[in-house]
């Protein structure tokens, strides 16, 4: 059964690192005292590994990152749970590439493992990476990530400011342009928030730092709709994206 706990961000301000999902993350690990950290997101893997074993030595839990394993897809194949920590989407996505690691993630997902991701870390949990909000620093083989839900993420949603005078593409703007050449929802993530999904059942929770709903979902030719609680509806299978 699919265990997912899809975060939007990592840090609240004020906070320490997943201070603010620590319960959450609780839950997902349901006792469970060791995981295998993905790093691949940032340039720094041993400082960046330190950092998410402190924030999680509350939880009693032993991190171990996947950069040190002598046989990287053994280590996936035999981890009781994976998180997978943000930074540059298309950096973490194309060293999943690298390692042939896409399938093995896949699989144990699919066997039950708790997948744990927060900003990369969710974008990947996806169909493709085509609304991270990341710049193509590097070159992925293909867009195409893990697809553990039938829908599109955006962490890191921010609403539209009216009061600014800033000219450039909000990101509700930028999202209608995908819709433009797709038909595939996207779920927008408000910071501090999480999607949780466990089998046939999904929840969005935790607080948004700006205020309102946990998440917006936005459609093809459709407004935005903002969500909360149980959204186990959308995990119905997706439409076939369409090309402009």
């Amino acid at each position: 059964m699919t265990d997912l706990l899809l975060l939007s961000n990592s840090t609240n301000h004020g906070r320490g690192a997943l201070e603010h999902a620590l319960d959450a993350m609780a839950e997902v690990l349901d006792g469970r005292t060791e995981l295998v950290f993905v790093p691949f997101a940032l340039a720094d893997h041993d400082g960046y590994t330190e950092r998410i074993a402190a924030a999680l030595a509350p939880l009693g839990m032993r991190v171990r990152g996947l950069h040190t394993a002598d046989d990287p897809v053994a280590a996936v194949r035999s981890a009781p749970a994976v998180y997978t920590g943000g930074g540059n989407t298309f950096r973490l996505l194309a060293e999943l590439y690298r390692q042939r690691l896409l399938e093995p993630l896949r699989d144990r997902v699919s066997e039950g493992m708790p997948y744990l991701g927060a900003s990369a870390g969710t974008n990947i949990a996806g169909p493709t990476v085509r609304t991270t909000n990341d710049m193509p620093i590097v070159e992925p083989p293909s867009l195409t990530s893990l697809g553990l839900v039938p829908f599109q993420l955006n962490p890191h949603y921010v609403d539209p400011d009216p009061g600014s005078t800033h000219m450039g593409e909000t990101r509700e703007k930028r999202l209608a342009e995908f819709h433009e050449c797709n038909d595939i929802p996207v779920l927008g993530l408000r910071e501090g928030t999480w999607l949780r999904v466990r089998g046939d059942w999904a929840e969005l929770a935790g607080v948004s730092t700006s205020g309102g709903a946990p998440g917006r979902l936005f459609r093809r030719g459709m407004p935005g709709e903002d969500l909360s609680g149980d959204v186990s509806d959308l995990l119905a299978p997706a439409s076939e994206p369409v090309w402009g």
